[in-house]
């Protein structure tokens, strides 16, 4: 009976070690650090881009739901931005709209950060989605504060006196 209870002691013994082996080796092989994508060079700024960066507001900004995003000019590329909000950053150009925005445009074509008269709010604009909205640098602020004690005009009261 010993020898019997021995011998199904060793077969379990040999079939976990095996199992444990074969597990080892269908283990994904870790992975080595690969070096980043080199970055493609920038085009040089336009004068249009170039006016289009000195409208940029640089700095930090407060956001709704106390968030934040810091908007800082790209050192390597002039007339080029760099915009950090949490743990993602992108380099972007501004670019002047028709309406009066300021567009800063990602140049891989994943954010764009809109800055209008009083606020601000940057998109994802590959997933379709506001990635923070409602930021206001001390200059927007400003010159909100400062338009709030003035009386709202309408297209029907003529041109602003």
């Amino acid at each position: 009976m010993n020898r019997i209870l021995a011998v199904a002691l060793l077969t379990c013994l040999a079939t976990l070690t095996a199992q444990a082996a074969d597990t080892k080796a269908k283990a994904p092989a870790k992975k080595t650090a690969k070096a980043a994508p080199a970055v493609k060079a920038l085009p040089a700024a336009t004068p249009e881009q170039m006016q289009a960066a000195s409208y940029v507001h640089y700095g930090d900004y407060t956001c709704e739901l106390k968030q934040a995003i810091k908007v800082a000019r790209d050192e390597k590329n002039e007339g080029y931005v760099n915009v950090a909000y949490g743990k993602q950053s992108f380099t972007m150009k501004p670019v002047l709209s028709s309406t009066g925005a300021l567009r800063i445009e990602d140049v891989k074509g994943v954010g764009l950060l809109l800055q209008i008269a009083y606020k601000s709010m940057l998109m994802d604009v590959k997933n379709g989605r506001r990635l923070v909205d409602g930021c206001q640098h001390e200059k927007q602020l400003d010159l909100q504060k400062a338009d709030e004690g003035k009386p709202a005009t309408s297209m029907m009261d003529g041109p602003a006196k």
